[in-house]
C-alpha cells in the first residue's frame, strides 16, 4: 500500500471513530431524555380528583366539559363528569372498586354487561359510575348526588313485602 492510501485510511478511521463516538453519545443521551420523559409521564398518569375531591379518575380519561355539570355549594358538591378516554372497561371497573373503596365510599350494587353501571353510597352521598364502550374509546360518567336521610345497610338479596300494591307481581 501506498502512503497516500495509508493517509487515507488513518483518516478514514479518524472519521469512523468521530462517527462511533457520536452515535454512542447520542444514543446514551436519548436514553436518558427517555428516563426524565419517562418519569414525566409518571407524573402525568396519576390519576385526578376533580370537582369531587374523594372520586379518583385515571388519567388516561379526558375531561368532556361540554357533558359534564357540576353544582357547588359551601355544603356539597353534586353533578355529573362525563370523560373519554381509550381504556379497557375491566381496567377502569377494578380501577373504581379499589379506588372507591380506599375513598370510603360503600359499594350498593353494579350491573356488569355491555354497559357497566357502579353505585356507591357515603354519608350523604351516593355515586353512580356509568362504564359504556363505544368503537374508539370508553365514555365514563360519574354522578354524585346528595341525599337527604342517613346511608341505608344494605346486605344483599331482595328482602321486603311483595304485596299487591307491589309493581313485582
Amino acid at each position: 500500500m501506498s502512503n497516500g492510501w495509508r493517509r487515507l485510511m488513518g483518516s478514514r478511521g479518524i472519521v469512523v471513530v468521530a462517527l462511533l463516538a457520536m452515535v454512542v453519545a447520542g444514543c446514551a443521551s436519548t436514553r436518558k431524555g427517555a428516563q426524565m420523559e419517562g418519569s414525566t409521564k409518571d407524573e402525568r398518569n396519576k390519576p385526578l380528583y376533580y370537582d369531587f375531591g374523594d372520586v379518583l379518575i385515571p388519567s388516561e380519561l379526558k375531561l368532556d366539559r361540554e357533558a359534564s355539570f357540576v353544582f357547588q355549594t359551601p355544603a356539597m358538591t353534586a353533578g355529573v363528569l362525563s370523560m373519554r378516554g381509550r381504556v379497557t372497561m375491566p381496567s377502569l371497573i377494578q380501577f373504581f372498586e379499589s379506588n372507591m373503596r380506599k375513598d370510603n365510599w360503600q359499594p350498593v350494587s353494579s350491573f356488569k354487561s355491555v354497559r357497566t353501571i357502579m353505585l356507591y353510597q357515603k354519608e350523604n352521598r351516593w355515586c353512580v359510575i356509568n362504564i359504556s364502550e363505544g368503537a374508539y374509546n370508553t365514555l365514563v360518567e360519574v354522578w354524585v348526588a346528595p341525599t337527604t336521610h342517613e346511608p341505608t345497610s344494605f346486605r344483599g338479596g331482595m328482602s321486603g313485602d311483595l304485596s299487591e300494591g307491589s309493581l313485582l307481581k
